[in-house]
């Protein structure tokens, strides 16, 4: 992988272990992350919190990733928990993370969660 890749691969196994310090240490400042319907956080403490009560943990499977300069994207798979403990696996996902001095500056998530819930809702 190259150095952004690998630095996007870290972030995303410390936040996966709840390491907010370590994570944090790979972030910029100005740092922005934004999620499907246009939820914008600024600290990963609110992503923790904003994330409890709509599962109980979610573990990425990566795909590939894909590094042009300061931009990688990340591709894979979700598996986890709901907050009633049912399981929840291949969910496809996409991450686009922009870089800056070799730091996080910006994070766009894309994955299939909402199409899984309204399944579930309707019994599919």
């Amino acid at each position: 992988m190259t150095a952004p890749a690998e630095i996007v691969s870290r972030f995303l196994r410390l936040m996966e272990a709840r390491d907010l310090d370590g994570a944090r240490t790979l972030l910029a400042p100005g740092f922005r992350m934004v999620f499907p319907g246009g939820r914008e956080m600024e600290s990963l403490e609110e992503l923790v919190a904003w994330s409890k009560p709509r599962y109980r943990f979610v573990v990425k499977t990566f795909e590939r990733f894909d590094a042009m300069d300061d931009v990688v994207y990340s591709l894979g798979s979700l598996r986890g928990e709901w907050p009633d403990g049912t399981a929840f696996d291949n969910v496809r996902y996409i991450d686009r993370f922009e870089l800056k001095d070799g730091l996080i500056l910006r994070q766009d998530v894309w994955n299939d969660m909402g199409e899984l819930l309204a399944d579930t809702a309707q019994g599919g």
